[in-house]
């Protein structure tokens, strides 16, 4: 035979069965796979080689009814600028409030999930598949911090924009460079989910103990991935982004931004969301998600419940699998986001 199909299905099978024969607890697990993960994706090993200070700079508020938006700017790194929206709901208690980090997916930006056209203007029509989620937290109470992520919107490469001015984003670029530097991008966007974790925390509204973080597709992986290696996050919604690495990212072409080297030595995504654990966690997904199929969903949930049970975690982790395709529904996990990070907390 010709075609590599059969050799590559061996090569999967092969780790998986080196996978199963590791003996260590649940606990000792979870050391492993946080220590690995951090030497796979670059930049979140030794975060304080990259860190810069966040010199945070507000560059437009905007009144409304039920809640104010501010246009922020912040730096992770020597040399990169955030920019990203804070959206304030009135009545904001100083230092009481609990707050959200949100993760848009592949589109134009963080604009998609506060209601904005790629231009800054109102959205007048029905959402996208984002839902305006942004919004739909601030108004449940909380404070919703959603930066735009490197290789999106404003934070595109200014070459990849010159040469295509509607390229819809660099995440090949930035990717494939980074892979020849050794690093990743998932690596860098963790890393930046980090620091706005710091910019976030340091807001006089904000409670730092009742952080949590909600994304969507590639929002999905960076909320993930920053959640398993960051314990301010307490509660965590990922949506439209669970799975198995067999049953989605390898079963048809993805972003590069998905590929971790050797990740699978160690482990499969459940394994990786089960990082969250004993925290808590939501998984939201569509029954007719073409991206991200609904029995590989049903199977990382098994094996996420099956990780929270060993941790006398059950309460702590839900789902919503509902009547939809590649979006965020929202129907529970948003009232579900802001009872957990108003409770006391837990872990």
């Amino acid at each position: 035979m010709w075609h590599p199909d059969e050799f590559l299905e061996k090569l999967y099978r092969k780790l998986e069965t080196g996978r199963s024969k590791r003996v260590e607890t649940t606990e000792q697990k979870q050391a492993r796979l946080r220590r690995r993960l951090r030497e796979a994706l670059g930049f979140v090993d030794h975060p304080e080689e990259w860190q810069a200070p966040l010199e945070p700079v507000l560059l437009e508020r905007a009144e409304r009814d039920d809640f104010v938006r501010e246009r922020v700017e912040y730096s992770t790194s020597d040399g990169l600028r955030v920019p990203a929206y804070v959206l304030i709901p009135r009545g904001a208690e100083p230092g009481r409030t609990p707050a959200v980090l949100a993760w848009h997916g592949h589109g134009y930006g963080s604009r998609e999930a506060v209601g904005l056209l790629p231009d800054g203007s109102e959205l007048s029509g029905p959402p996208g598949i984002h839902a305006n989620f942004a919004l739909e937290l601030v108004r449940r109470g909380l404070v919703v911090l959603v930066p735009e992520i490197v290789g999106f919107g404003d934070r595109k490469l200014r070459r990849d924009v010159e040469r295509d001015p509607k390229a819809g984003n660099s995440c090949f670029s930035i990717a494939s460079e980074l892979l020849l530097a050794g690093s990743t991008i998932a690596g860098l966007r963790v890393f930046e989910a980090m620091r706005a974790a710091d910019y976030l925390t340091a807001r006089p509204e904000v409670d730092p103990l009742r952080i949590g973080n909600m994304g969507f597709s590639g929002g999905g992986m960076v909320a993930s991935l920053s959640a398993a290696l960051d314990e301010r996050i307490r509660a965590s919604v990922i949506c439209g982004y669970s799975n198995t690495y067999k049953g989605s990212i390898l079963a048809r072409p993805h972003c590069l931004d998905n590929y971790i080297p050797g990740i699978l030595t160690e482990a499969e995504m459940p394994d990786l969301l089960g990082l969250i654990a004993p925290r808590a966690l939501f998984i939201e997904s569509g029954t007719f998600d073409g991206l991200f199929p609904v029995e590989r969903v049903k199977e990382a949930i098994g094996q996420v419940a099956q990780t929270y049970g060993a941790l006398n975690a059950e309460a702590r982790f839900t789902f919503d699998l509902f009547e939809g395709k590649h979006e965020i529904s929202g129907r529970h996990s948003y009232d579900w986001l802001a009872k957990m990070l108003r409770q006391e907390p837990a872990v």
